[in-house]
């Protein structure tokens, strides 16, 4: 690094990010995680400035006037709309530091372990165009593991990251990924599934924050003891008016069926293509799930009885991203080699 990049990097905080598809977290050195907000923006199409970010962007999402448009500008883990993506990141940052104008920071973030060289470019590009001193990335199941406090240096780990985007699969040895397989199917196709059962069962439109809070509230992968139930709000596809319907656990369940398979083939194929050591260390030490998809309520008993293996969620599900690629920024020198760029 020259001098005045040793320099900068005194007087700045450095942060990590996991940029996600439902959720964007940075975490700032020595302070752990400072923010935590949903990855919406509110675009004023006359001028294309934001209007809204984060919480109070989510809060008019879907119901915006003509003039303005709500975005969602990560898509299956990486960015859809470059332009906004910029923009979120730099108000996010600028939140971060409480508004105050500080050193371009050095910034690690989670990416999918799917993501082409085209994807890496435009993260990259988005964060330094946002400020960032040095932007490199670290793969998302590799920052749970480190985030969840495994022992990645040591024997084989295999962890399921579920996000909103993208599930990653991945086993882990000595500190590298040996085997990866990205999925874009995640917390974002069960939304959808929900949406596309209510309305061709019931002939109700609902939106997508109504269709996440129905399976935050009964959604889940096996019956549970309790039956439950919840009144989802939206349009009559007929009549045009506003509607509710009663929609119970049952129901969802079978609305989630297809993404819950999909997932559970992934850890399936996964855990059949290691080697036979591999598939032993891995017996021995179980399949780790984290993310925001990894607390449907009863996926980990679904694995678990799907792949005779034992399952267990992670501790800080919907943060063990964040705060692993923020010990790979704070401990840099140790981490530095499960970098990716």
């Amino acid at each position: 690094m020259s001098i005045s990049g040793r320099i900068l990097g005194l007087f700045s905080k450095d942060l990590a990010m996991d940029l996600g598809t439902a959720n964007t977290l940075i975490y700032m050195k020595n302070e752990g995680v400072v923010l935590d907000e949903p990855s919406v923006v509110v675009i004023d199409k006359n001028n294309g400035k934001p209007v809204a970010v984060g919480k109070e962007a989510k809060k008019m999402y879907g119901k915006t006037p003509d003039s303005l448009i709500a975005v969602r500008p990560m898509k299956d883990g990486v960015i859809a709309d470059y332009d906004v993506t910029e923009k979120m990141i730099k108000y996010f940052i600028s939140k971060a530091y409480k508004h105050k104008r500080l050193l371009h920071p050095k910034i690690v973030i989670g990416v999918p372990s799917g993501i082409t060289p085209v994807e890496k470019k435009a993260v990259i590009d988005s964060a330094k165009e946002s400020g960032a001193r040095r932007v490199y990335l670290v793969e998302e199941p590799m920052a749970a593991a480190i985030g969840s406090g495994l022992p990645v240096e040591g024997s084989t780990r295999m962890v399921v990251d579920i996000g909103g985007g993208t599930t990653e699969a991945a086993v882990l040895s000595l500190a590298a990924v040996i085997y990866k397989e990205s999925l874009r199917v995640a917390g974002d196709e069960m939304d959808e599934a929900i949406i596309e059962y209510i309305k061709r069962k019931y002939k109700l439109a609902i939106g997508t924050y109504e269709a996440e809070d129905i399976k935050i509230s009964i959604g889940s992968a096996i019956p549970m003891n309790e039956k439950k139930t919840y009144t989802a709000r939206g349009k009559n596809m007929i009549t045009g008016s506003p509607d509710s319907i009663v929609v119970s656990d049952t129901e969802i369940r079978e609305a989630l069926r297809e993404p819950i398979r999909a997932i559970v083939n992934v850890v399936d194929r996964a855990l059949s293509r290691t080697s036979p050591e591999v598939a032993s260390e891995i017996h021995e030490s179980g399949v780790m799930i984290t993310g925001g998809g990894a607390l449907l309520k009863g996926l980990d008993k679904l694995i678990a009885e799907e792949t005779k293996m034992k399952v267990y969620v992670a501790d800080d599900p919907l943060r063990s991203v964040v705060k692993g690629a923020g010990k790979v920024m704070e401990n840099f020198q140790v981490y530095r080699k499960v970098c990716i760029n």
